[in-house]
């Protein structure tokens, strides 16, 4: 039986390094594994795209940086992965890389940051934002793999 993995991350601040080595070693293991910057073609509908990866895959591999809240499609790629793991039974893996798991619980430092931003961009009451918030909580409160030591 096959194993697909959708790999979702912010791929300024990870790729070129972890993450790449990451998905190598899953690609050795024989785990299909989805990264968008492989897998979606020049042209193509990238939500679409990403969403039905997601939908595909048994397991999400989600690594959390620093700047993962600034990113609005990483959070509501993240709303699509517990979507699949409250209806399909989806195993949600988190990797904290470099960043506290605290921080994202309690959404200080740069993830306090990118909701003040995201705030002013869609408004200080938009339902998303709430939403936002209570996915980075319920990542947070998962068993996860810190990437210590920094």
């Amino acid at each position: 039986m096959e194993i697909q993995c959708v790999l979702k991350l912010r791929g300024e601040d990870t790729r070129g390094g972890f993450t790449d080595h990451l998905y190598n070693a899953l690609i050795r293991k024989g785990i299909s594994t989805f990264r968008d910057e492989d897998e979606i073609e020049e042209g193509k509908d990238i939500s679409s795209d990403l969403f039905a990866a997601i939908e595909a895959s048994r397991i999400a591999l989600v690594v959390v940086s620093e700047n993962y809240a600034s990113s609005r499609w990483c959070l509501e790629e993240l709303g699509k992965i517990f979507e699949c793991h409250d209806r399909l039974g989806m195993l949600v893996l988190p990797i904290f890389y470099r960043v506290d798991p605290s921080h994202i619980r309690n959404q200080t430092g740069t993830f306090a940051e990118a909701f003040a931003k995201h705030q002013h961009r869609f408004g200080e009451h938009n339902p998303n934002i709430q939403k936002w918030r209570h996915l980075l909580t319920k990542l947070a409160n998962l068993k996860a793999w810190p990437s210590e030591p920094w």
